[in-house]
């Protein structure tokens, strides 16, 4: 008997967030990110939370949408540069940032995913990610509140290895290309970077799904996500599936040939 885990729309599907959750938001930049289900969450009112993804949206859209309204208190990213009111609210001591290494960050969510405390990398030996002293939060006047501690190193096979923690948090929201009605996912080329490993990191995981399709629909090898980290799935129409805006839209004149 299979168990379906579509629920009737995004807003259903965010209601039970409370104040304070954490939440792993897949995506990067703005490809593949949730779109609905982060403005279903702005809707929602849920404030007080703690992001972990790889960036936090742009001005005005993704989760640049929930920085505006003052609902983000800690973000775990590796990134800020394409959101100045990130950068602004981080710089004057209103937002507490943990900068993490990209590849670290990918690979905390899916240890905290696979039931893994913690790991040893090569990545940050020798600079402050290791040895402390990244301001996680200023004051007003410039001034480091707050900074990282120290983490433990080691050494393995004659490599110097620094321990990183697995994160497991109590939300996920994710964007899949097509997911089955038991919520085995399958992420389309870039939107493969990091909804994977936020999904597994969530206790309760969200998807948004461009199309949906009945259970054994999707051949095993193409599923990229087991449903048996997705709690609910929200179908999205033909027109919320085409919204796949980009950061920045560069072009140049075509030479016209005659």
């Amino acid at each position: 008997m299979s168990l379906d885990k579509v629920v009737e729309s995004a807003a259903a599907a965010v209601a039970d967030i409370p104040d304070g959750a954490s939440l792993a938001v897949g995506g990067f930049g703005l490809a593949g990110i949730p779109w609905f289900l982060i403005e279903a969450l702005l809707e929602q009112g849920a404030t007080d939370l703690t992001i972990v993804s790889n960036n936090c949206g742009v001005d005005g859209a993704g989760l640049g949408l929930l920085l505006d309204a003052r609902r983000i208190s800690r973000v775990i990213a590796s990134y800020v540069g394409e959101n100045k009111e990130f950068a602004r609210q981080y710089l004057s001591g209103e937002l507490t940032v943990e900068l993490t290494p990209q590849g670290t960050l990918a690979e905390r969510m899916r240890a905290g995913g696979s039931g893994i405390g913690a790991f040893f990398t090569p990545t940050g030996v020798g600079t402050a990610v290791a040895d402390g002293g990244l301001p996680w939060r200023y004051h007003p006047d410039g001034r480091i509140a707050l900074a990282s501690p120290a983490k433990e190193v080691r050494n393995f096979r004659g490599t110097d290895m620094v321990l990183e923690e697995g994160i497991v948090t109590d939300y996920a929201l994710v964007r899949a290309a097509v997911a089955d009605r038991e919520g085995n996912c399958q992420f389309h080329a870039a939107a493969r970077n990091f909804n994977p490993p936020a999904a597994m990191s969530g206790q309760v995981t969200i998807v948004e799904a461009e199309r949906v399709v009945e259970v054994g629909e999707l051949h095993p090898d193409a599923v990229h996500l087991p449903g048996i980290f997705v709690k609910r799935i929200v179908a999205l129409t033909p027109e919320q599936s085409a919204r796949k805006d980009i950061e920045k839209r560069t072009i140049r004149e075509r030479e016209v040939t005659r």
